[in-house]
Protein backbone atom coordinates (compact mmCIF):
# COMPACT_ATOMS: atom_id res chain seq x y z
CA UNK A 1 0.00 0.00 0.00
CA UNK A 2 1.19 3.59 -0.75
CA UNK A 3 0.86 6.01 2.08
CA UNK A 4 0.21 8.82 -0.31
CA UNK A 5 -3.20 7.57 -1.55
CA UNK A 6 -4.59 7.37 2.08
CA UNK A 7 -2.89 10.97 2.97
CA UNK A 8 -4.14 12.69 0.00
CA UNK A 9 -8.16 11.01 0.35
CA UNK A 10 -7.79 11.65 3.84
CA UNK A 11 -6.77 15.43 3.69
CA UNK A 12 -9.48 16.53 1.19
CA UNK A 13 -12.13 14.25 3.03
CA UNK A 14 -11.39 16.50 5.95
CA UNK A 15 -11.77 19.93 4.50
CA UNK A 16 -14.70 18.59 2.49
CA UNK A 17 -12.98 20.26 -0.77
CA UNK A 18 -9.75 21.29 -1.31
CA UNK A 19 -7.20 22.47 -3.89
CA UNK A 20 -3.95 20.90 -4.26
CA UNK A 21 -1.79 23.18 -2.42
CA UNK A 22 -3.96 22.89 0.52
CA UNK A 23 -3.86 19.29 0.34
CA UNK A 24 0.32 20.07 0.20
CA UNK A 25 -0.10 22.47 2.80
CA UNK A 26 -1.93 20.28 5.50
CA UNK A 27 0.76 17.31 4.92
CA UNK A 28 3.60 19.44 5.36
CA UNK A 29 1.61 21.09 8.71
CA UNK A 30 1.63 17.15 9.70
CA UNK A 31 5.31 16.52 8.81
CA UNK A 32 4.52 14.35 5.89
CA UNK A 33 7.05 15.11 4.24
CA UNK A 34 9.58 14.01 6.07
CA UNK A 35 8.18 10.32 6.98
CA UNK A 36 6.47 9.74 3.74
CA UNK A 37 6.99 9.80 0.22
CA UNK A 38 4.40 12.81 0.11
CA UNK A 39 6.43 15.33 -2.14
CA UNK A 40 4.59 17.94 -4.05
CA UNK A 41 4.50 16.19 -6.93
CA UNK A 42 3.50 12.75 -6.03
CA UNK A 43 0.51 14.95 -4.08
CA UNK A 44 -0.59 16.55 -7.45
CA UNK A 45 0.13 13.43 -9.51
CA UNK A 46 -2.16 11.30 -6.78
CA UNK A 47 -5.27 13.94 -6.84
CA UNK A 48 -5.03 13.83 -10.67
CA UNK A 49 -5.19 10.11 -10.84
CA UNK A 50 -7.67 9.58 -8.37
CA UNK A 51 -9.86 12.37 -10.36
CA UNK A 52 -9.52 10.20 -12.99
CA UNK A 53 -10.13 6.95 -11.15
CA UNK A 54 -13.88 8.52 -9.45
CA UNK A 55 -12.16 8.92 -6.03
CA UNK A 56 -12.40 12.50 -6.12
CA UNK A 57 -14.61 14.87 -8.10
CA UNK A 58 -12.40 18.25 -9.59
CA UNK A 59 -13.73 21.23 -10.02
CA UNK A 60 -12.37 23.92 -12.05
CA UNK A 61 -13.03 27.04 -10.34
CA UNK A 62 -12.38 30.85 -11.07
CA UNK A 63 -9.47 32.83 -10.77
CA UNK A 64 -9.16 34.56 -6.98
CA UNK A 65 -10.04 38.46 -7.07
CA UNK A 66 -6.24 38.69 -6.69
CA UNK A 67 -5.46 37.53 -10.00
CA UNK A 68 -3.55 34.02 -11.26
CA UNK A 69 -4.78 30.88 -13.21
CA UNK A 70 -7.87 29.06 -12.43
CA UNK A 71 -7.72 26.44 -9.62
CA UNK A 72 -9.09 22.98 -8.79
CA UNK A 73 -10.53 22.16 -6.11
CA UNK A 74 -11.09 18.06 -5.10
CA UNK A 75 -14.23 17.05 -3.66
CA UNK A 76 -14.15 13.20 -2.13
CA UNK A 77 -16.87 10.85 -4.03
CA UNK A 78 -18.82 7.94 -2.88
CA UNK A 79 -16.08 5.80 -3.98
CA UNK A 80 -13.42 7.59 -2.98
CA UNK A 81 -14.81 7.31 1.25
CA UNK A 82 -15.47 3.59 0.46
CA UNK A 83 -11.39 3.61 -0.72
CA UNK A 84 -10.46 5.57 1.72
CA UNK A 85 -11.83 3.40 5.04
CA UNK A 86 -10.87 0.39 3.17
CA UNK A 87 -7.05 1.40 2.74
CA UNK A 88 -7.25 2.91 6.46
CA UNK A 89 -8.64 -0.56 7.80
CA UNK A 90 -6.24 -2.17 6.21
CA UNK A 91 -3.15 -0.07 7.38
CA UNK A 92 -4.44 -0.40 10.68
CA UNK A 93 -4.67 -4.15 10.89
CA UNK A 94 -1.36 -5.00 8.88
CA UNK A 95 1.88 -5.68 11.02
CA UNK A 96 4.00 -5.11 7.56
CA UNK A 97 2.86 -2.43 6.29
CA UNK A 98 5.83 0.64 6.03
CA UNK A 99 5.98 3.27 8.78
CA UNK A 100 4.66 5.85 6.58
CA UNK A 101 1.40 3.56 5.98
CA UNK A 102 1.15 2.98 9.57
CA UNK A 103 1.68 6.64 10.68
CA UNK A 104 -0.72 7.90 8.26
CA UNK A 105 -3.51 5.64 9.56
CA UNK A 106 -2.70 6.44 12.64
CA UNK A 107 -2.90 9.94 12.28
CA UNK A 108 -6.87 9.27 10.43
CA UNK A 109 -7.55 6.51 13.11
CA UNK A 110 -10.33 9.44 14.68
CA UNK A 111 -12.19 8.92 11.69
CA UNK A 112 -13.58 5.17 12.31
CA UNK A 113 -16.02 4.80 15.61
CA UNK A 114 -14.10 3.98 18.56
CA UNK A 115 -15.36 0.15 19.24
CA UNK A 116 -14.36 -0.20 15.29
CA UNK A 117 -10.90 1.76 16.28
CA UNK A 118 -9.86 -0.56 19.05
CA UNK A 119 -11.56 -4.04 17.27
CA UNK A 120 -9.18 -3.42 13.93
CA UNK A 121 -5.87 -2.28 17.08
CA UNK A 122 -6.83 -6.05 18.22
CA UNK A 123 -6.53 -7.73 15.55
CA UNK A 124 -3.42 -5.69 14.98
CA UNK A 125 -2.11 -7.51 18.17
CA UNK A 126 -2.98 -11.12 16.63
CA UNK A 127 -1.63 -10.54 13.38
CA UNK A 128 2.07 -9.19 15.12
CA UNK A 129 1.53 -12.62 17.51
CA UNK A 130 0.80 -14.66 14.82
CA UNK A 131 4.04 -13.85 12.84
CA UNK A 132 6.25 -13.86 16.21
CA UNK A 133 5.20 -17.41 16.46
CA UNK A 134 6.23 -18.22 13.16
CA UNK A 135 9.76 -16.18 13.79
CA UNK A 136 10.20 -18.41 16.96
CA UNK A 137 9.26 -21.56 15.17
CA UNK A 138 13.48 -21.46 14.03
CA UNK A 139 14.56 -19.05 16.76
CA UNK A 140 14.42 -19.40 20.45
CA UNK A 141 14.84 -15.68 21.30
CA UNK A 142 15.75 -16.87 25.21
CA UNK A 143 18.65 -18.16 23.63
CA UNK A 144 19.96 -15.46 22.02
CA UNK A 145 21.16 -14.67 18.35
CA UNK A 146 24.74 -16.10 18.75
CA UNK A 147 23.62 -19.64 17.60
CA UNK A 148 23.00 -18.67 14.49
CA UNK A 149 25.78 -16.47 13.29
CA UNK A 150 25.43 -12.87 12.97
CA UNK A 151 22.82 -14.01 10.68
CA UNK A 152 20.74 -14.31 13.92
CA UNK A 153 20.73 -10.92 14.78
CA UNK A 154 18.14 -10.11 11.88
CA UNK A 155 15.72 -12.69 14.05
CA UNK A 156 16.67 -10.72 16.89
CA UNK A 157 15.74 -7.46 15.42
CA UNK A 158 12.54 -9.11 13.82
CA UNK A 159 11.34 -10.59 17.16
CA UNK A 160 12.38 -7.05 19.46
CA UNK A 161 10.55 -4.94 17.02
CA UNK A 162 7.46 -7.11 16.91
CA UNK A 163 7.61 -7.01 20.38
CA UNK A 164 7.64 -3.30 21.33
CA UNK A 165 4.90 -2.30 18.72
CA UNK A 166 2.69 -5.13 20.18
CA UNK A 167 3.37 -3.16 23.59
CA UNK A 168 2.84 0.57 22.22
CA UNK A 169 -0.34 -1.01 20.02
CA UNK A 170 -1.41 -2.45 23.91
CA UNK A 171 -1.06 1.22 24.65
CA UNK A 172 -3.05 2.74 22.32
CA UNK A 173 -6.12 0.39 23.35
CA UNK A 174 -6.21 1.17 26.67
CA UNK A 175 -5.70 4.87 25.75
CA UNK A 176 -8.43 4.72 23.61
CA UNK A 177 -11.03 2.63 25.81
CA UNK A 178 -10.20 4.85 28.78
CA UNK A 179 -12.09 7.85 26.74
CA UNK A 180 -8.90 9.74 25.22
CA UNK A 181 -9.38 11.41 21.59
CA UNK A 182 -12.98 12.27 19.88
CA UNK A 183 -13.87 9.52 17.61
CA UNK A 184 -16.35 9.27 15.06
CA UNK A 185 -19.96 10.58 15.65
CA UNK A 186 -18.90 11.93 19.37
CA UNK A 187 -18.77 15.56 18.58
CA UNK A 188 -15.95 17.61 17.32
CA UNK A 189 -13.03 15.83 15.72
CA UNK A 190 -9.71 17.18 16.86
CA UNK A 191 -8.89 19.80 13.73
CA UNK A 192 -5.53 19.33 12.41
CA UNK A 193 -6.04 21.14 9.27
CA UNK A 194 -5.01 24.90 7.89
CA UNK A 195 -7.65 27.82 7.38
CA UNK A 196 -6.64 29.05 3.88
CA UNK A 197 -4.91 32.23 4.99
CA UNK A 198 -2.97 30.67 8.36
CA UNK A 199 0.11 30.70 7.66
CA UNK A 200 1.76 27.14 8.21
CA UNK A 201 5.19 27.19 10.10
CA UNK A 202 6.23 23.62 8.94
CA UNK A 203 6.06 24.32 5.15
CA UNK A 204 9.50 23.52 3.36
CA UNK A 205 8.55 26.73 0.83
CA UNK A 206 9.77 24.25 -2.25
CA UNK A 207 7.97 25.79 -5.26
CA UNK A 208 5.92 23.99 -7.29
CA UNK A 209 4.38 24.16 -10.69
CA UNK A 210 1.00 22.25 -8.95
CA UNK A 211 1.00 24.56 -6.36
CA UNK A 212 -0.67 27.44 -8.73
CA UNK A 213 -3.49 24.64 -10.26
Amino acid sequence: MSAIRLLVLGAVRQHGRAHGYQVRNDLEFWGAHEWSNAKPGSIYHALKQMAKQGLLHAHEIAPSTAGGPPRTEYEITAAGDDAYFALLREALVSYDQKMDVKSAAIGFVVDLPRQEATALLKERIRRIEEWRAAVTEHYVPEGGPEPLGHIGEIMNLWVYTADAEAEWTRGLIGRIEGGSYTFAGEGDPFVGILAEDQENPYATGENHPGDAR
